[in-house]
């Protein structure tokens, strides 16, 4: 029967798919990582890992193992475990926390300041937002998701972290400044949009035909700091800054000049989720704690 490393390494190699990455991650050499690879592959009597371009993919079998293999280890975990408090000192996993650049940038040195003290032996790694919603969660990918509130199922665990408002930026002695900006003004000037899906309209639009006025999106952004930069180099407005990023935008010294807009725009409440099997997890629940207290401005973060 095979042994829970073998189930390791299938799980690792699979989000890898890299012998070096997984070898990387499981503290082994890469050769040592590609004998354990064919271990596995005799055992489940399938490629598991096949070229494609200049690296690697799952097969279906795989991916249709991963799942399960997720299970087992999870409940092997809290078999080895229950009852027993964690040291954080010398727990050696790797936590994977989705979100967006707002979050990221504003709370990301600190969270690594709280590994380095607190969970030394830990990886924090921070995956991306991709176009859509997808089942990462649920297949043990990602531990964390920290996104906008009402995106997730109804199973999903949520908690919320923080609102953020919003406040308009232009570079310093942008000609919007000359004036009080009305909503006319803040209409006339072209704007930059920021959305990884490339999509223009949003809420702002909405207002803006409410008062029979309309403005044009000449630059759409992936993310909230490309946008910030573009702003700061060119006459364009963004409209939507997350007051959350202020202190940031400071001790960056990025020369923009930030307005009360002259819309109302809803604050954005911000969550983090996780799946229900990792409620009880006693490292889970640190993580957990320690970002809420962390965004609560609390002086001490809450241990296990």
């Amino acid at each position: 029967m095979p042994d829970l490393n073998l189930l390791l390494a299938l799980d690792v190699l699979i989000e890898e798919c890299s012998v070096v990455g997984a070898a990387r991650r499981m503290n082994l050499s890469a050769p040592a990582m590609s004998r354990t690879l064919g271990r596995i592959r005799e055992a489940v009597g399938d490629p598991v890992l096949v070229r494609s371009g200049r690296g690697l993919a799952p097969t279906p079998r795989a991916l249709q193992l991963r799942e399960q293999v997720r299970e087992v280890i999870e409940q092997a975990h809290l078999v080895f475990n229950a009852g027993r408090a964690v040291d954080m000192l010398t727990l050696e996993r790797t936590f994977s926390i989705r979100a967006n650049d707002v979050f990221i940038g504003t709370y990301g040195g600190r969270m690594r300041e709280l590994f380095q003290t607190q969970a030394p032996c830990a990886v924090l790694r921070f995956v991306p937002e991709g176009d859509g919603d997808d089942d990462a969660m649920q297949q043990g990918r990602i531990d964390l998701h920290i996104s906008t509130a009402g995106r997730h199922g109804a199973d999903t665990k949520v908690q919320n972290l923080f609102s953020t408002s919003f406040l308009g930026a232009a570079r310093d002695g942008h000609p919007i400044f000359a004036e009080e900006i009305s909503a006319e003004r803040f209409a006339a000037f072209h704007h930059i949009a920021v959305s990884r899906r490339g999509v223009s309209h949003g809420p702002i639009d909405e207002e803006l035909a409410a008062l029979g006025l309309g403005r044009r999106v000449a630059q759409i952004m992936p993310t909230f700091h490309s946008a910030i930069f573009a702003a700061a180099d060119s006459d364009l407005i963004l409209p939507q800054m997350p007051s959350v990023m202020l202190g940031r935008l400071e001790r960056l010294g990025v020369p923009l000049r930030l307005f009360a807009l002259p819309i109302p725009v809803r604050s954005v409440v911000v969550v983090q989720a996780w799946h229900p099997r990792l409620d009880s997890d006693l490292a889970h629940r640190w993580l957990r704690r320690s970002i809420k207290a962390m965004c609560d401005g609390e002086s001490s973060l809450a241990g296990v």
